[in-house]
């Protein structure tokens, strides 16, 4: 029987009250004349605490016990770590096994008895020497209790209903554990590599099931002494494997080696937040004693997706309009707000838009996270990005959870997967739509690479024009396909597509690469630097840092929020030369375009180039 969590101590007069001990939890088995000893996932027990086991002969009834192992030290304090150095040089420790529960006494199962009733049993039978205890309890005062085991140092009380009772492999919230510091258990699911005078690993990545998934937790990089580091690497070698057990890999510090989650390590910590991250943890010890499928978080409730507010009914303007778009009645609000005011461009014109190009744009944008650059006031009032998806989104929306180091917790990202879901952005303020380069589940694999065209101050559309030209000589000479379009700005973007094969740091490499080779042909009219300040404003930036995990683009067929709505437009190369310019591609045209030519950009979702072959075509090329 397993305790759910509570946070606080009570005063009960229906509940008792015992130790929580620091040790290993057994059950001992005494019936047929033999004494077992096991944990509670089955592991044999009776040769590594031979004490215990031996100990456990002198009972005259047939039993089963219900226990915890706990090693003392020196200053008579039960310690774990003592605990988990048993062995013959430790032939002197202090080891005693705290019985508090019994389940079978001679040839009846005491379990259907309540909690004092079985107590009450165990206390007339068992045989108590210098390791087999009766482990007592105290009824009703449980703040005193617990403030007691404070002052000792203990790790924290275990409350317990009085008329509880035993329930084999069940996390009851009728057995309570609460501790004085906050500690738990956790999967360990990777590790990242050292840094400095750091050996083995530098942290351990965490995970947890929630509702049968695995959720990422965290990683913890202290606690550790050189030997801890040194045998836990050994222990983590037998289950490396090549991929993350996460449905999403979170992103690391550090290059990560991922493992089968087979391990489970106690941590001590702050704070756990809403997103199940541990917030400071501190490894304390392994816990060879937990069932790996045990490691799951006490709540069993659904993460469904919040559900919008109800409101009070409001009068609609004439310019609000519910429209049925796919599956579900959409209201869209201020439909006659101007949104490029030298235009004369409206937020419904930027709805109609985007509704009659939706089969083009929507294989682009489906299962891609997003963030939401949003214009309630149009392209010259205040502006703002968001990626959580906040309490109103509607529950139809498509949401995914996914980590973010730098936030330092899960954010819900809005995939747009449909029609009405782009309405829904559209009617937010979202004049152009920003979207990962890969897509869920494959979020460490980007479907294309993006090689951006981003000219300074003084370039012309004809310096970036040049400058896609001479891309696209490197691309021919290396036996690569790309796929250029407007930025629906100033610049170009060249696509080549990955085919979700290689994760991002290979691509971003190739990006580097591709661009070096750029440089070299126009080294009077690009750079490479990335820093504003320095950057000669003369030059076009070739930026291939746009390949990297989380970082956003404005989609094919995006509006962009510049005076006459352009659109980011895919382009033929035989469109690509002089006369050409960005202001070419608007809401106007872009729905006429797109029925004459098509998806220009269909390729670049498809099977992907093969990045060694075309490094081999680097490597001849640049000779």
């Amino acid at each position: 029987m397993l305790c759910k969590t509570n946070k606080q101590p009570f005063d009960d007069k229906d509940w008792a009250f015992e130790i929580k001990w620091d040790g290993y939890r057994a059950i001992a088995d005494t019936r047929k004349g033999e004494s077992r000893l096991y944990s509670r996932n089955g592991l044999d027990f009776s040769k590594s605490f031979k004490k215990v086991a031996d100990a456990l002969k002198i009972q005259n009834h047939e039993m089963v016990l219900d226990g915890e192992i706990v090693a003392y030290d020196e200053k008579g304090k039960p310690n774990f770590q003592w605990l988990q150095r048993i062995g013959e040089q430790n032939t002197e420790l202090v080891l005693l096994y705290q019985v508090f529960d019994l389940l079978w006494l001679n040839g009846h199962s005491t379990e259907n008895l309540s909690y004092l009733q079985r107590k009450e049993l165990l206390k007339e039978a068992l045989i108590e020497n210098d390791i087999i205890k009766y482990h007592d309890h105290i009824l009703q005062n449980g703040k005193d209790f617990f403030q007691a085991a404070e002052n000792m140092g203990l790790e924290g009380i275990i409350a317990k209903k009085a008329d509880s009772e035993y329930k084999e492999n069940t996390r009851s919230s009728e057995w309570l554990k609460i501790k004085i510091h906050k500690t738990d258990e956790a999967l360990i699911c990777g590790f990242t590599a050292p840094k400095g005078s750091r050996k083995e690993f530098g942290s351990l990545i965490l995970g947890k099931y929630l509702n049968g998934e695995l959720v990422f937790c965290g990683h913890t990089g202290t606690g550790f002494t050189d030997r801890s580091l040194k045998e836990i690497h050994q222990k983590l070698q037998p289950l490396v494997v090549k991929q993350s057990a996460f449905k999403i890999t979170p992103k690391t510090n550090s290059k990560a080696t991922w493992l089968k989650p087979e391990l489970v390590a106690e941590i001590k910590y702050t704070e756990l937040t809403k997103d199940h991250i541990y917030r400071h943890p501190v490894f304390l010890r392994l816990r060879e004693d937990i069932d790996d499928t045990e490691v799951k978080f006490d709540t069993d409730l659904t993460q469904k997706q919040p559900k919008m507010k109800a409101k009070s009914p409001t009068k609609k303007t004439t310019t609000d309009k519910v429209k049925k778009i796919g599956k579900q009645q959409i209201t869209l609000t201020n439909q006659n707000k101007i949104y490029f005011p030298a235009d004369g461009i409206t937020k419904g014109e930027i709805i109609d838009y985007y509704q009659s190009i939706a089969k083009f744009i929507l294989p682009h944008l489906k299962n891609r996270p997003q963030s939401l650059n949003r214009f309630p006031n149009g392209i010259e009032g205040l502006s703002f990005y968001q990626k959580d998806a906040d309490e109103n989104t509607p529950d139809w929306v498509t949401l995914q959870k996914i980590f973010s180091e730098s936030n330092d917790k899960y954010i819900n990202y809005i995939l747009c997967n449909d029609k009405e879901t782009l309405a829904y952005l559209n009617n937010l303020g979202c004049i152009e739509l920003n979207v990962w380069t890969s897509h869920i589940p494959k979020a460490d694999f980007p479907d294309y690479l993006v090689l951006d065209l981003d000219p300074s101050e003084k370039n012309t559309f004809e310096d970036v024009i040049e400058t896609t030209l001479a891309v696209k000589e490197v691309l021919d000479k290396a036996g690569i396909i790309g796929y250029p379009k407007t930025s629906g700005s100033s610049g170009m973007h060249i696509y080549i597509p990955m085919g979700a094969k290689y994760p991002y740091d290979q691509v971003k490499d190739f990006g580097h690469v591709l661009m070096q080779l750029v440089h070299q042909e126009l080294p009077e009219l690009t750079t490479l630097e990335r820093s504003l300040q320095k950057r000669d404003k003369n030059k076009i930036y070739l930026d291939y840092l746009q390949n990297r995990r989380a970082q956003t683009l404005a989609s094919v067929y995006s509006v962009r929020p510049k005076p006459g709505a352009p659109v980011s437009a895919p382009l033929e190369w035989s469109e690509v030369k002089k006369g050409l310019h960005p202001t070419d591609f608007t809401i106007l045209n872009m729905a006429e375009r797109l029925q004459e030519k098509g998806d220009l950009f269909k390729s670049i979702l498809g099977k992907g180039i093969d990045l060694l072959r075309a490094i081999n075509g680097l490597e001849i090329y640049d000779k």
